[in-house]
């Protein structure tokens, strides 16, 4: 496996580019405020109508519509949603894009399940740092960076991979390291660990801990501390060093009991069903689904995500978060600039 570092990339070569960044979330303007504090001539491409205008102007960027800084530009970063995606590049992207020219994306799933089909005549590669875009800002301003991919899917010019380690260096990704991969590879094992792990498996083993302690009799304040608060202590743990640096540090009795009884809840069962999970992201039954969802107006996925915003635990993390005044200083997210 390649890893690329700072030695590897030439930073000068996106600096004599013209880069467009369409979108302003999470990535978005993280990606494109980085760009800038390397130098990068870089604009941001958004609806007229999207409230993220406003942040991006005042945070020092030029706005255009999407159609305007594609013709504008030499280097394209698409970074809006997923799902918002193959419409978008239907509708105002692809009819201005010219031969030649680079189009990029942070996450593949829109290239490798067909949905957007660039002309065999421009550069299409994958810059993707292994992280949320706030906390890639936040590295980046403290001088680090997150580790990142790379792939690339077309090389019309020639150029393709260097100009994507070029962008890669731009936004802080070399400083930590970038591994060179495919779409394919970068989408599927990206769906799977944010479904069967990081969110998804994450969030229910959370939320099943606390529903069992609570309906058992136990305060739901313990259940908060016990089964989501801590759970940041362990995981910074394992980040740090791995599962052994986190065993290291806490006591022979917790490390005892999650010999024996982590099994009994991520068993067998679990890793068959995570391979169901897997199977449906490599067959594209996940990507099916989930497009069809949002051209029925998203009814599901508004539902669940009323359902989890009711659920105990957050009404209960609330209350406790305001006692954290800690926490509350150095926020990563802050809705009213990202």
């Amino acid at each position: 496996m390649k890893i690329y570092y700072e030695q590897d990339a030439d930073l000068a070569l996106i600096k004599s580019k013209k880069v467009a960044v369409i979108g302003y979330g999470s990535q978005g303007h993280a990606h494109a405020l980085n760009l800038k504090d390397s130098g990068v001539t870089v604009r941001v491409g958004l609806q007229e109508t999207s409230s993220s205008r406003k942040k991006a102007t005042e945070a020092g960027l030029e706005v255009m519509t999407p159609a305007e800084a594609t013709q504008w530009a030499d280097v394209v970063m698409i970074l809006i949603p997923d799902e918002k995606q193959s419409v978008l590049w239907a509708n105002e992207i692809e009819p201005h894009v010219r031969d030649g020219q680079h189009i990029m994306f942070g996450h593949g799933f829109n290239v490798h399940y067909n949905l957007i089909r660039p002309s065999a005549s421009v550069d299409v590669s994958l810059s993707a740092p292994k992280g949320p875009g706030h906390t890639l800002r936040d590295q980046f301003q403290r001088g680090f960076g997150l580790p990142g991919l790379v792939a690339i899917h077309q090389n019309a010019t020639g150029t393709a991979k260097d100009v994507a380690l070029s962008y890669s260096k731009a936004i802080g990704n070399t400083r930590a390291g970038v591994i060179e991969t495919s779409f394919r590879e970068e989408t599927e094992t990206d769906l799977f660990g944010e479904q069967a792990v990081l969110c998804g498996g994450i969030v229910e083993l959370i939320k099943a801990g606390f529903e069992t302690l609570v309906e058992a009799g136990y305060a739901p304040e313990m259940a908060y501390f016990e089964c989501l608060h801590e759970t940041k202590l362990i995981v910074d743990l394992i980040y740090e060093g791995g599962i052994a640096n986190m065993n290291y540090s806490i006591s022979n009795t917790a490390e005892y009991g999650e010999y024996v009884s982590g099994p009994r809840v991520v068993n067998s069962e679990a890793k068959a069903n995570m391979k169901k999970v897997l199977d449906d992201i490599q067959n594209g039954t996940f990507a099916r689904n989930w497009v069809l969802e949002n051209q029925a107006g998203a009814p599901g996925f508004s539902a669940m995500r009323s359902k989890m915003n009711a659920h105990q635990i957050e009404e209960v993390g609330e209350k406790l978060r305001g006692m954290m005044h800690w926490a509350q200083n150095d926020r990563l997210v802050d809705k009213s600039r990202n």
